[in-house]
């Protein structure tokens, strides 16, 4: 096997593609796209989102200490690239890509009401990294859009159509290949 040698570099990839609402439902408010995010602690359950400081939501989210985390869906990968690329400084993402604010239940922040799952989060911590700077989180409360609930109460994320970010490029889910544990089942279907 041949391989070559790079310099240090982000190549953790496919990670998750989120919206970021920040500021106030009736107040100033703005989206970003964030894909360095994920999962820090189960118990109590922990985020975090790491932004660039000269990003214009970056102060929305230090001065509030809140943010939200909605997931988004192949359906919503052109708001999710605009988000990334367009400044809330010039234009309201919510009116010109006609996502829907909703109030959160905790938060101050309004969530993207297209979104299947907003993670509401209040700020714990700032880490000052370099290029970014990570906002650690507790996640205070989750709203899951009921539409994607099977009879048992599962959420289907499946079923939501998720998008994922890959080295520039964005994603759907791809094909189910087995359930958590599958390798160690007797029966392994």
């Amino acid at each position: 096997m041949s391989k070559q040698v790079w310099k240090p570099g982000t190549l953790l990839y496919p990670v998750p593609a989120v919206m970021v609402s920040c500021g106030e439902f009736d107040g100033i408010k703005n989206i970003l796209t964030i894909a360095w995010t994920g999962t820090i602690n189960s118990d109590p359950a922990m985020t975090y989102i790491s932004v660039r400081p000269e990003r214009y939501s970056y102060d929305i989210i230090k001065d509030s200490g809140e943010f939200v985390i909605n997931v988004t869906t192949e359906e919503l990968a052109f708001a999710t690239d605009f988000c990334g690329v367009r400044s809330g400084r010039d234009v309201d993402k919510f009116e010109k890509l006609n996502l829907t604010p909703e109030k959160a239940s905790i938060v101050k922040c309004p969530v993207i009401g297209e979104s299947p799952i907003n993670i509401e989060c209040k700020v714990k911590d700032i880490v000052e990294l370099g290029t970014h700077n990570m906002f650690i989180a507790n996640i205070v409360s989750v709203l899951a859009d009921e539409k994607y609930m099977d009879k048992t109460g599962r959420f289907g994320f499946e079923k939501s159509k998720p998008l994922c970010y890959s080295h520039g490029e964005y994603y759907g889910l791809g094909k189910y290949l087995g359930k958590f544990g599958y390798s160690v089942k007797k029966d392994k279907k």
